[in-house]
């Protein structure tokens, strides 16, 4: 049986991934260990929650490797219809005996719980064990050029446009990010090359599991307090992450990030600052001449320093996303991609799926869907909406997780407070339990209490009766929140 050793906890830190050094954390270097994939030797590996779109992504990745690949899920979806479609099997419900005799590895996602009838049969069988995040590093180590986009907000987008623009320029790489991007409805992609684009998450620490040459950094904001002790903990991770880079690779970060200089000191990547005119700042890339059409869809001019890399036109909204294209076309420039490609790629990236993505239009009510679930998210989503043409802008939010409505609560009220109504369903809980302490009915009596027309419903039926009853031609209806909520704007749709 191959031993495993849990993550290192520090006092006063958030855990530690394994397979790590860690200079000077408990007085002396610590090396954490784990299970090492031989990729030249396929075996069979069992995706625990194969259904999710990372895990999905990294199955058939594995599969285009020429390993045996199966997995399981709690209900089907339309990644499970895909992979069933390839060969993987794909099992619905998670039993013991879907774990095959022949079950080389068994990779899992952070969801899956101790007592799971599949993990605690391939601990009892001796197999060895990897989550999401420790085989992602690992696949990463196989690329030459793998990059991490990573940042509290924007990393799909980013990351999609970066994957965008390398196809376009046909340097074939291959990629996983959060979100479906190719034709089959993949959120990953096998190429040919030595490029590895990969939405990097701060989550429980999953990117310090990562191998990346070169990183993207958009933001650095208070997120994830369920996990993470304050915005200390949270830099301190990202500089391990910043770490992980060596001499000759590229930290592509925001310029206006909080004392950025703390965070970069003493780094052997080279540093390249981005960020937008009117700042104040002087940044390496920049965004020059903003201008926005009758859409919202911004245009500038892309510099380096005092030079002109190129015009670029966006087709998606806000000045989110300016910054979002600056970042990835400065590491495309970095990395020698033709400007031509950056242009074209840019220019026709529509927008990754669920960020203020339109699902259609019912009797004259324009309905978006959007992920936005932290209060810079909404605000962001929620400018750029009042800018998009509409009679009046519904936001139909749903909370994502407890500790998040709580923590952030105040910051909740003000971003909301953008929208001309507002409709609030229950809090999504993913992986809490309710505390008792705090709901969406106290998020709707605080709104009111500052004039805001705001409406609250138990149920996405009675939401879905009240909106169709209530929108009135001519208005923009944005679903937002990470957790079903898009459930209901594709409900409206149907009518």
């Amino acid at each position: 049986m191959i031993r495993q050793k849990a993550p290192a906890k520090i006092p006063g830190q958030n855990p530690l991934p394994t397979g790590e050094t860690y200079p000077g954390r408990a007085g002396k270097d610590m090396v954490l260990t784990m299970y090492q994939i031989d990729f030249n030797k396929p075996t069979h590996v069992h995706f625990i929650g194969i259904g999710g779109s990372n895990m999905s992504g990294l199955a058939e990745l594995l599969a285009d490797r020429g390993f045996t690949v199966s997995g399981s899920d709690c209900t089907q979806n339309a990644a499970c219809e895909r992979l069933s479609q390839r060969g993987i099997k794909v099992f619905y419900g998670q039993y013991a005996e879907n774990i095959a005799p022949d079950t080389g590895l068994v990779v899992y996602t952070a969801a899956i719980r101790e007592d799971n009838e599949e993990l605690a049969r391939a601990k009892a069988a001796g197999i060895p064990l990897l989550n999401r995040a420790e085989f992602l590093g690992q696949l990463m180590r196989q690329y030459k050029d793998a990059i991490s986009v990573a940042g509290t907000h924007g990393k799909t987008t980013t990351s999609s446009m970066l994957s965008t623009i390398f196809l376009e320029a046909g340097l074939d790489p291959s990629i996983s990010i959060g979100t479906v991007l190719t034709p089959s409805g993949s959120s990953a992609r096998a190429g040919h090359s030595e490029h590895f684009i990969v939405e990097s998450c701060e989550y429980t620490n999953s990117f310090l599991h990562f191998y990346p040459r070169h990183e993207i950094i958009l933001n650095i904001e208070a997120e994830h307090l369920d996990f993470f002790k304050d915005i200390e903990d949270i830099r301190h991770s990202f500089r391990l992450f910043m770490e992980k880079l060596s001499s000759g690779g590229n930290l592509v970060i925001q310029g206006d990030i909080e004392k950025i200089d703390e965070l970069t000191e003493g780094l052997s990547a080279n540093i390249i600052t981005y960020g937008l005119e009117g700042s104040g700042k002087t940044y390496d890339y920049w965004a020059s001449g903003i201008t926005y059409n009758e859409n919202d869809f911004g245009s500038y001019d892309l510099m380096h320093g005092d030079t002109l890399v190129a015009h670029i036109t966006l087709q998606v909204v806000g000045e989110h996303n300016i910054s979002n294209s600056v970042a990835a076309a400065a590491m495309a420039d970095l990395l020698g991609v033709p400007a031509p490609a950056i242009v074209s790629a840019l220019h026709h990236f529509g927008g990754a799926k669920r960020r203020f993505e339109k699902k259609g239009v019912v009797n004259g009510v324009t309905v978006v869907d959007d992920y936005a679930h932290h209060p810079s998210e909404i605000r962001a989503t929620l400018t750029a909406a009042k800018h998009y043409p509409h009679r009046e802008l519904w936001c139909v939010f749903q909370p994502h997780t407890y500790s998040r409505t709580k923590k952030f609560f105040e910051d909740f009220i003000e971003s909301l407070s953008l929208a001309d109504k507002i409709v609030l369903a229950d809090i999504y809980a993913s992986r809490e339990s309710n505390p008792g302490d705090i709901s969406s009915l106290d998020l709707a009596e605080k709104l009111r209490k500052t004039g805001k027309e705001v409406y609250y419903f138990p149920d996405f039926e009675e939401i879905e009766k009240f909106l169709l009853s209530n929108c009135k031609h001519g208005d923009l209806l944005i679903t937002m929140g990470a957790g079903d909520i898009v459930n209901v704007g594709e409900a409206i749709l149907k009518n």
